[in-house]
């Protein structure tokens, strides 16, 4: 099993709380230089599948960000899924930090990432750490449970 840490990246999420009034040219909420429309947005789409892991992680951070329930849904695991997650009644989603992945490559059926999430809420910034663990279903990446 690899371990690979990447320097902690905070990149600013869109203000807008709908993923269809997300440009695709704005800039994309999971961090990555890429446009929401080149990178997690194709996923959102349904054009492709996140091809690792941290792909995922990402992907769903900027579905929680931009409002897709029907992606957040999509991407968890049967085992683990709610019956409904509504992302507008959360926080504003605000930066996302990697602090670290292990495994969750395209040769492996498991991984975890470890990041930390800022938002605001009641005007109050604050973020939220999660250690998740990620597994192939039916071939695709998906989102299973936190870690400890």
């Amino acid at each position: 099993m690899s371990r690979r840490r990447s320097q902690p990246r905070r990149t600013p999420a869109p203000s807008s709380r709908s993923a269809a009034s997300v440009a695709p040219s704005a800039p994309c909420p999971c961090g990555l230089s890429a446009s929401y429309g080149a990178c997690c947005g194709r996923f959102h789409r349904g054009e492709a599948a996140a091809p690792t892991a941290e792909a995922l992680m990402r992907s769903r951070y900027a579905a929680f960000a931009v409002g897709d329930e029907a992606y957040l849904l999509r991407t968890w695991h049967p085992s683990t899924r709610p019956d409904r997650v509504d992302p507008s009644e959360g926080p504003r989603w605000t930066g996302l930090e990697i602090l670290g992945t292990t495994a969750g490559s395209a040769f492996h059926t498991e991984g975890t990432v470890t990041f930390r999430a800022h938002y605001t809420a009641q005007g109050r910034a604050g973020t939220q750490e999660e250690h998740s663990r990620f597994v192939r279903h039916e071939g695709a990446w998906v989102y299973l449970d936190a870690v400890g």
